[in-house]
């Protein structure tokens, strides 16, 4: 049989173009990034790596975490960063073409890391920017409320630490609770669980917000459980991570979230003794009132580390995509 071609690492688009060995790559490079940073002569070694490159941030929808984070991420490595925050900045209020701005930043740039609130525009950025003479890479930080594949990869990185002395994610179950209809979180997250074996998947939501068939017809077709429920505790006992995510009403048309009572969906103190000892609790922030603060302290909560693990997980992307990935991997302050 003719072998395969390895897909290509360059847009970061959709979780889709993932399989198990660069998940399990850019897992392995992701701990080594954050060996090197325990030392000065391992945070200069890191920022010496990518120095001679320059990212422009184009996040036009609101972010705190996923902004901070990849701008960050680039000042770990010595990127140079130029960012667009809101669109009345740019000349699109001229009446130029979005596809028109962001051709032009790539004449500056090396890489375009974009969030936004329109569906699909990273993947139209991506075919255009296929097709001029400087091509240069886009990240998908967020495209509407369709995909974060980032996101999705930090959150496997997550689970596998957490899972990291218990078989890792293979043959978990794994519940995801709240929004799962608008939560791209959860959603980019389905996809990647195609690569690992014997993962059971438990939605948890009302009606109006239930996982999409589209999702579930993905799992369907690569054979991956998942069940449906309406009832917390009776679930609780058997998963060993929950995902809990917020109402997304900053896609309501007409307040359609306010007509939905979502109050079986949160997660308090009293639910903590239904859930198994090694449980793992994640969410991608920000919350509201879907998890009490009280859980914060249970050592079972891993929401604040999955938010530091954003970071370290984004150098990895840009380590990988710039090809000095050897160079961490094999680098003598490892040793």
């Amino acid at each position: 049989m003719e072998r395969q071609p390895k897909p290509e690492f360059f847009h970061i688009l959709r979780t889709q173009q993932f399989d198990r060995a660069i998940l399990d790559e850019l897992c392995e490079l992701t701990t080594a990034i954050r060996k090197f940073a325990k030392t000065k002569e391992g945070l200069l070694y890191l920022r010496g790596l990518l120095a001679h490159k320059r990212a422009m941030l184009y996040f036009t929808q609101p972010s705190t975490r996923t902004f901070l984070s990849f701008n960050n991420a680039c000042q770990i490595l010595g990127i140079q960063t130029s960012e667009i925050r809101d669109s009345a900045t740019s000349s699109e209020v001229k009446g130029e073409s979005l596809l028109d701005s962001l051709r032009t930043f790539s004449s500056y740039v090396d890489v375009v890391v974009m969030r936004t609130n329109a569906e699909g525009l990273a993947e139209n950025a991506a075919s255009l920017f296929d097709h001029i003479q400087r091509r240069v890479p886009i990240i998908n930080a967020g495209s509407g409320k369709d995909q974060h594949p980032t996101q999705a990869l930090l959150d496997i990185y997550t689970l596998e630490r957490s899972f990291k002395e218990n078989g890792g994610i293979d043959g978990k179950t794994i519940g995801m609770m709240g929004d799962l209809k608008r939560g791209r979180t959860v959603r980019s997250l389905c996809y990647l669980m195609k690569n690992y074996r014997n993962v059971r998947l438990v939605f948890i939501a009302p009606d109006d917000f239930a996982m999409g068939e589209d999702i579930k017809k993905s799992l369907q077709s690569h054979g991956v459980q998942y069940q449906e429920t309406k009832d917390l505790k009776s679930v609780l006992p058997q998963l060993d991570a929950i995902y809990i995510t917020r109402i997304q009403d900053e896609h309501d048309k007409a307040g359609e979230s306010k007509q939905v009572d979502i109050s079986a969906y949160k997660l308090g103190v009293d639910h903590l003794k239904l859930m198994k000892p090694a449980a793992v609790i994640m969410h991608p922030l920000p919350r509201r009132d879907e998890i009490h603060p009280d859980v914060d302290t249970d050592p079972r909560a891993k929401y604040w580390r999955q938010e530091r693990n954003g970071m370290w997980m984004r150098v990895a992307i840009f380590v990988k995509l710039f090809k000095v990935d050897h160079l961490v991997m094999h680098g003598h302050l490892l040793d």
